[in-house]
């Protein structure tokens, strides 16, 4: 075995060791939700980056009759390689029937 086969077979080992992105994402949502107390909705985004993961998670608040009333937050969560939560924090908060403005160029 190559130097170069070497190190590709350690590669693809280690990338086996960790989860992919849909045990990560489904880890996290249970993660958020068991610090917070609140009920993680959705993943509206995640990237993989050099230190691990970094989420967007769309969080229950407050629920309101009728449903549309109710109030989410997006939630800013960073991962380790390994899908432990490192940190999160509340980037936004709206009500569920309201839509973003429009914004041009975009």
């Amino acid at each position: 075995m190559t130097h170069t086969s070497r190190k590709q077979n350690n590669t693809t080992a280690e990338s086996e060791d960790l989860p992919g992105p849909v045990q990560v994402l489904r880890h996290a949502r249970e993660q958020l939700s068991e610090l917070t107390g609140l009920a993680a909705e959705s993943v509206s985004s995640f990237e993989r980056t050099d230190d691990g993961w970094e989420l967007e998670v769309e969080v229950l608040e407050l629920a309101r009759v009728p449903d549309t009333m109710s109030l989410l937050a997006t939630y800013a969560v960073s991962l380790d390689p390994g899908g432990g939560l490192t940190a999160y924090r509340r980037v936004r908060r709206y009500e569920r029937g309201r839509a973003d403005p429009h914004r041009t160029g975009g």
